[in-house]
């Protein structure tokens, strides 16, 4: 790797490095599982790279970064859609992936039971959503969105995200009511 190539790698790891945590969850939370989640975020990158001189104007990178995780996502499931298989995968990770650390006291086995069989409940009720709900509440409710900001991702309208947001959670609602589970309000 020659000099310029070096300095351009260092430079793109430096741009990147505070935006790789977020832009892996947010490949997860499209992707849905661990492999094409893997697959999208490495995608992206490699869409990127060349782009560095180009990142380095950039003022808000990280949303700028989603925006172009959103639409080669997008781009990829219109090539797709009638071709996929949705393969059945044993490397899902659990929704709170990554806030077990941050607690001091490890619950009980019947606590840890109990929360691992809410969050596959939860799972399984935002399987059954639409995908444009699925996305504005993964988004909104579970990365801290803003809703100008998803509409910057999407191009949807606040007014439209809005709509989605609210009927997306009356249904997850109605889905774990009907499942025996206690919605959090």
């Amino acid at each position: 790797m020659g000099n310029s190539d070096h300095d351009q790698h260092a430079s793109f790891e430096k741009l990147l490095e505070p935006h790789l945590d977020r832009l892996y969850r947010m490949a997860f939370r499209l992707a849905g599982n661990k492999s094409e989640a893997e697959d999208l975020f490495q995608d992206v990158l490699i869409k990127v790279y060349p782009r560095v001189g180009e990142l380095i104007d950039i003022e808000n990178r990280g949303s700028w970064l989603c925006r172009i995780m959103y639409n080669h996502f997008i781009d990829n499931r219109r090539r797709y859609a009638r071709q996929r298989l949705v393969a059945v995968s044993e490397d899902r990770l659990p929704a709170g992936q990554g806030i077990e650390e941050l607690a001091g006291d490890e619950p009980g086995p019947a606590v840890e039971a109990e929360r691992r069989d809410n969050i596959m409940r939860l799972e399984r009720a935002l399987e059954q959503l639409s995908d444009d709900h699925r996305l504005v509440v993964l988004l909104h409710d579970t990365e801290g969105h803003k809703l100008n900001e998803i509409q910057a991702l999407t191009g949807t309208p606040v007014g439209t995200l809005k709509s989605r947001l609210h009927r997306a959670r009356a249904r997850l609602r109605e889905i774990l009511d009907a499942d025996g589970t206690k919605a959090v309000r």
